[in-house]
């Protein structure tokens, strides 16, 4: 008898397989970095090789830290980082070139050529989103334009595209053996080539694009009862289990903060932030800069949307406290610094270092730092780039009360900043609501493996997630109206110093 669910969880920085039994509790963890690479200024690749072989790695720890083997395994979800784009030869397995990575702007005049003709929103009425270099088709693109040879193999059906999600289900499932060339409704709905009412690619913006429909995985269901494939007795699972649960990562938080009905929202606090909130079985077009997205398909049900605000910079820029400046050895010790000072020391840091997405869209945008005086010393710095977390979250959460009418009562917080009491304290001051972590933060690969878990009855039903929801903390605000108001404003006049910065 089966008695864990497992998650593969493929995000920007590391690769981790948790084991979760029925109850939604961490059995065994095992993670590992790769590399990030950067080739030049706005370039950021991640080699797919480096990232099969850490996923290989860290199924094998996890296993052995649990001591299970594949017979313990009712079901394998995956989860990824979503618009990072992976093209690799299906009859070789080798990748034609490196990931591109979802923070990745090369792919700016791609998408001002494809504006020329309807503005940036020219495809959102179809597919939910802005023409921005975050998503996956422009990088497709790219790489059909600038890899010498892969346009022909493309239409020759031997150069086959994925995000992260197929790459990873591809080589778990067997890979150039008869892996699963899969992706789900989630993360097919990041691609820009998606349709949100079909749920099936949309052959006029495949041929706007010139991208060859061949090359693009199946779209299934984020759970699938009828299983993408499973994985072969010689693999890293060392046995044979069903492969049917994918969620891009931040749809995969939403499940595993039980956000299942309407209304409800959560806030990821990553490498980048990433809020989403439920909206049922409508897909609302945003008038606010918000993207309209898939949350989750489990089996035949109907499709649930949602809204999502998404920021680019917000754990990554504490990491570039730490490697670029070397203001501290480790990203916990943000938290102890910024502790040494009272405030921000009056500068705000507005980490556009890739553009800004939610809810202004500005792929010209870069990174400042303003308000500085000679009191200004790297404690503020420290204090100023959290705040910077929680003040782009607050510009998502007034986007998201405009567009749904409603306003939220309280945010559900998941991820690694999480555990920085000071940041949560902030995001509750300066939001006005309660801020609320849940017992297991690490809710991302908890979603793909509810997903899994839901196909084969390993959970019955949604209702099996909502009870294993658990409160661990709540943080209230303790800010003043008045301090909160004229604090957000003086950012708000900072954003707009970063405007227009690439000619």
């Amino acid at each position: 008898m089966a008695k864990y669910a497992a998650a593969i969880d493929q995000g920007t920085t590391s690769t981790r397989c948790m084991l979760f039994d029925h109850a939604g509790a961490v059995v065994s963890v095992h993670q590992l970095e790769h590399e990030q690479i950067y080739p030049q200024a706005g370039w950021v690749e991640h080699d797919p090789m480096e990232i099969w072989a850490r996923t290989q790695d860290v199924v094998k720890g996890a296993l052995e830290k649990a001591g299970a083997t594949a017979a313990d395994i009712a079901a394998v979800g995956v989860t990824n980082q979503r618009e990072t784009t992976v093209v690799w030869d299906k009859k070789t397995g080798k990748p034609y070139y490196n990931a591109i990575v979802w923070q990745d702007t090369r792919t700016d005049k791609i998408c001002n050529m494809l504006a020329e003709d309807g503005g940036q929103d020219r495809f959102r009425k179809k597919v939910g989103l802005p023409l921005a270099t975050y998503f996956s088709g422009p990088k497709i693109r790219w790489m059909l334009d600038n890899v010498d040879g892969l346009r022909a193999a493309a239409e020759r059906g031997d150069a086959i595209f994925g995000n992260i999600d197929s790459w990873v289900i591809w080589n778990v499932t067997g890979g150039v053996n008869g892996g699963a060339h899969v992706t789900d409704v989630t993360n097919a709905s990041r691609t820009m080539l998606m349709n949100l009412e079909t749920l099936d690619w949309d052959d006029e913006i495949l041929g706007i694009m010139g991208v060859p429909r061949k090359m693009l995985p199946d779209i299934r269901p984020s759970s699938d009862p009828s299983i993408y494939g499973k994985t072969p007795a010689d693999g890293p699972f060392g046995g044979v289990i069903p492969v049917c649960g994918d969620l891009g990562d931040q749809q995969a938080a939403l499940v595993g903060q039980a956000c299942l009905s309407v209304g409800e929202a959560k806030n990821t606090y990553g490498t980048g932030c990433f809020m989403l909130l439920n909206t049922g079985n409508e897909a609302v077009q945003s008038k606010n800069g918000l993207l309209t997205t898939l949350g989750y398909k489990f089996g035949n049900k109907h499709a649930v949307y949602a809204l999502e605000g998404s920021i680019a910079i917000t754990g990554a820029l504490v990491q570039w406290l730490r490697d670029n400046l070397n203001l501290i050895d480790a990203s916990p010790e943000v938290e102890a610094l910024a502790k040494t000072v009272e405030d921000n020391g009056g500068i705000y840091f507005v980490p556009a270092f890739s553009g800004l997405f939610a809810p202004y869209w500005k792929s010209d945008a870069r990174g400042v730092i303003v308000g500085m005086t000679r009191y200004v010393n790297k404690g503020h710095f420290a204090r100023a780039a959290l705040e910077a977390t929680a003040f782009q979250t607050r510009e998502v959460l007034d986007a998201m009360n405009a567009d749904s009418g409603v306003d939220l009562t309280a945010l559900k917080v998941d991820g690694g900043m999480v555990y920085n009491e000071l940041l949560m304290q902030f995001q509750s001051d300066i939001l006005g609501v309660p801020v609320i972590r849940p017992k297991v933060a690490e809710t991302t690969a908890l979603g793909a493996a509810y997903a899994a878990g839901l196909a084969t009855g390993f959970w019955e039903t949604e209702d099996d997630i909502r009870k294993n929801w658990g409160m661990d903390k709540t943080w209230k605000p303790a800010m003043a109206q008045a301090d909160r108001e004229k604090t957000f404003k003086e950012w708000k006049k900072a954003v707009t110093r970063t405007f227009d910065w690439i000619e």
